[in-house]
Formats: C-alpha cells, structure tokens, sequence
C-alpha cells in the first residue's frame, strides 16, 4: 500500500479529465441524440441539455458562444448531430458532452429555424389579413427598398416607368444578404414611414439559396413589416419562395417585377377607361340634347306660342269667373253673419 500512489479527489478528476482530453477520437466527435432536460439558461445564455438513446444519456453542455450562432431553438424531444469534444467537469466528477455546433438530424437548421419563428409569429396574429393594409388605387410616390445594384431594381423602375410614369420613385439603397442587411432593411423601412416619404412600399430582391434570402425571415424585420402605417408590398425572390417578411407584409409578390405591376395601375387601361367614359359621356349628352331639342318643338308647335294673345283671352276669361265666385262666396258669407248678428240683437 505505501508504494501506491494516493489521489486526492481533486486530483484524480484532474487526471482523468487529461486523459479524455488526450485521447484525439474525442477531442473532435459527432454525436447524435435526442434533446432531453433541456434548459436555456436565460443570463448566462449557455444550452445545458441531455443527448440520449434508446440505451443511454450523456449530459452536455453548449456555451454561448457557440449558442448564439445557431439559427433555431433546440427542444426537447428534438434529434440533432451535435459536434463537440469530451471532457470532464472536475467539480461534480461527471464528464460531459461540450457541443460546439449543432444541427438538427433531418430537416436544415435554417429551415427548422424558419418553420419554428413562423409558427410563433403566426400564433401571436402578426400574420393575419385583418391586420393587412389595402394598398393604394393611385400611388403618387412609391419607395422601393432593395440593393441598388441587383437585376431586381432595374426590373422594378422600368415596369413602374412604363406602367405609371406619374409616380415618383425612391430608391432606398440597402445590403440584402449579410449579417447586417436585417439592420438596414429596418432602418429604411422605418426612415420612410417616420418621413412619410411613400404612398406604397416594396421590398425584396431577386432569387437565391435560403442562405441568402435568409435576412428576409428576421424576427425584427418581420415586425418593422407588421407594423409600418404604410402599405407594404414583400417581393423575394422566385415564385416558390417564401420568407416570413412575405407573411408579414400586406401583400406578397411572386416576384419583384410582379411587385411593382400590383403597385401602381396600367396607365394605358386608364387612358382607354377614361376614352370609354368620354364616349359614354358623349352619348348620354347626344341623347339628352335629343330629348329637350324633341321638347321644344313640342313646345314651338303649341297653341299656346303660336296665339299668344289667345292664352292671355283664356287667362283673363279663368280671372273673371274666379271673380264672379269670390263675390258670390262673400256675399252669402256676409249674409249669414248679418242674420246671425240680427238674431244676437234681438235676443239682448
């Protein structure tokens, strides 16, 4: 016994921890697993969580650090690939799963991420049509917030300049893709309703992964969309995409160039509405004027203008009789009265 070596607690979890530590098949290791006790740690903002088996359970551990830059929100009873080292947590002798990126075991994880937020901001209403603005018979200023470079805001200004060139245009210059482009889109969003400087606004870019459409499915550009006083029309990328500010917005686009035709009417179906109404106009006045001209040969064509004099002799002739009553009605009125009054005399 006295020529064996004696470990501290302490120091025998030391050593053990170098060894698990040492050993390179685990230093760099794929684990998959089921979530289980899984606890967002709401100051700290580390994952503590348990990867489990139909046999077995792990407990594991995911710093902030790396929590932070995965897109979805793990939950229990989710399977994922977690990838990490093995070690050994010295205070409690327990070793642990250290997870440095996670993905979700079947679906992305930008798309687990995106079907999660939606679904939390569907249940909140952020997407229901009572809230959704109607958008403007006749726009008189239409800003479009895209990045100015892309093939999106040169199909845009041409089918808004060839549709109704009264409109005016203001182009909002923004990143698209890119950590910073949720930012910006925001600010611009907010710039025009704070300024009032549009009567509809369109927002988008052209076609792309989900990677790079992915600053579309922000939470906080999700709810800038939501709440802007001014009619918001979403147009990103192709007919089959869909991202949540599409969702959010008043209306959806297939695409950008689709955008700007739902924002602004065909100038050209106006002019040939406003031709119909003109025609329409002139037939009714056609068929008015028709009528009173029809009227005044009636009336050219009377006794009455063609003898005046006539009219008058019949006039004069009503005027006599209506004489003739009236003193035949005042007579016998006075003369009821009279008796009436000679019967009072004779009673006093």
């Amino acid at each position: 016994m006295a020529d064996k070596l004696v470990f501290s607690v302490s120091q025998l979890n030391t050593y053990v921890k170098s060894l698990l530590e040492a050993d390179p098949n685990l230093t760099y290791v794929y684990v998959t697993g089921e979530i289980s006790n899984f606890t967002n740690h709401y100051k700290s903002g580390h994952f503590y969580l348990s990867l489990k088996d139909e046999g077995a359970l792990v407990k594991a551990v995911m710093f902030r650090s790396s929590a932070a830059r995965i897109r979805f929100q793990p939950q229990n009873g989710m399977r994922v690939i977690c990838r990490g080292r093995v070690s050994l947590y010295e205070r409690d002798g327990q070793y642990q799963f250290y997870i440095d990126d996670m993905q979700p075991d079947g679906a992305g994880a930008l798309q687990l991420a995106f079907e999660q937020l939606t679904a939390r901001l569907r249940a909140e209403g952020l997407f229901d049509e009572a809230r959704k603005r109607p958008l403007p018979a006749y726009p008189e200023r239409v800003a479009v917030i895209t990045s100015p470079t892309g093939a999106a805001v040169q199909d845009i200004k041409n089918i808004l300049a060839r549709r109704f060139p009264y409109a005016k245009v203001l182009l909002c210059p923004v990143l698209v893709q890119g950590d910073g482009a949720p930012a910006q889109l925001i600010a611009a969003l907010k710039a025009v309703n704070r300024e009032k400087l549009a009567d509809v606004i369109i927002i988008g870019r052209g076609g792309g992964s989900l990677e790079e459409l992915w600053a579309f499915n922000d939470e906080g550009l999700a709810r800038a969309v939501a709440a802007s006083a001014i009619p918001v029309i979403s147009a990103v990328g192709h007919e089959t995409d869909y991202t949540i500010c599409d969702f959010a917005a008043d209306l959806r686009a297939p695409t950008p160039s689709a955008a700007a035709e739902l924002a602004v009417p065909d100038v050209r179906d106006l002019l040939a509405a406003l031709a119909g109404a003109q025609l329409r106009l002139r037939h009714a006045a056609e068929r008015r004027l028709a009528r009173e001209r029809t009227a005044l040969s009636a009336l050219k064509a009377s006794r009455t203008l063609r003898s005046p004099y006539e009219f008058v002799s019949r006039l004069r002739e009503q005027l006599d009789y209506a004489v003739r009553d009236l003193g035949a009605a005042y007579a016998a009125r006075t003369g009821s009265m009279r008796e009436a009054l000679s019967l009072a005399a004779a009673r006093l």
